[in-house]
């Protein structure tokens, strides 16, 4: 089996990037996020996005200045999602600020939904479904599962991008039905 040099050099230098401006973005992004794990999960999407535009071979001309845009919209969806969950706990609880107890149908929905979950995560690669499960539910860096499994970075990344189109895929029936 032959190595392909251009890949293995390519790699290389996303390496290089990401180490080049890793400093700089999480400073640009401590500054709006106060939570560091947090903060650190916005710095690893931030990557995983140039790790998939590079992939589909999507011209950057300023890297920086690309990196710093992502960054900003990554934060920005940050906060939207947090706007959204917390208008969502308002508007399901009641006036002594307990949640309003949901009806059978709820129920069986959110059993039905917990349900198709499931079988899509067992349904991924073992390597994609571990770092899908360590990044978004246990809410492990990509810094700390490459230091635990050894893997590298990038090809933590890159492992995530494939569980997520895939989990996409497999969910969207169910979603544009609700």
């Amino acid at each position: 089996m032959t190595s392909n040099p251009t890949a293995a050099s390519n790699s290389l230098a996303m390496s290089e990037s990401i180490e080049e401006h890793r400093k700089k973005l999480r400073a640009l992004i401590g500054q709006k996020i106060q939570d560091q794990i947090e903060a650190e999960d916005i710095l690893q999407d931030v990557f995983e996005e140039y790790v998939e535009a590079m992939d589909i071979g999507e011209i950057i001309e300023t890297l920086g200045a690309w990196l710093t845009r992502v960054a900003q919209n990554k934060i920005i969806d940050r906060f939207r999602r947090t706007k959204t969950q917390k208008n969502y706990l308002l508007e399901n609880s009641s006036t002594d600020g307990t949640a309003n107890n949901p009806t059978p149908e709820d129920e069986l929905m959110q059993s039905f939904l917990r349900g198709e979950i499931i079988a899509a995560l067992d349904a991924l690669p073992e390597n994609q479904r571990s770092v899908f499960i360590q990044h978004e539910i246990e809410g492990k860096s990509f810094e700390d599962i490459s230091q635990e499994t050894g893997v590298s970075i990038n090809t933590l990344l890159a492992r995530k991008r494939y569980a997520i189109q895939f989990l996409r895929e497999h969910l969207k029936e169910i979603y544009n039905e609700i």
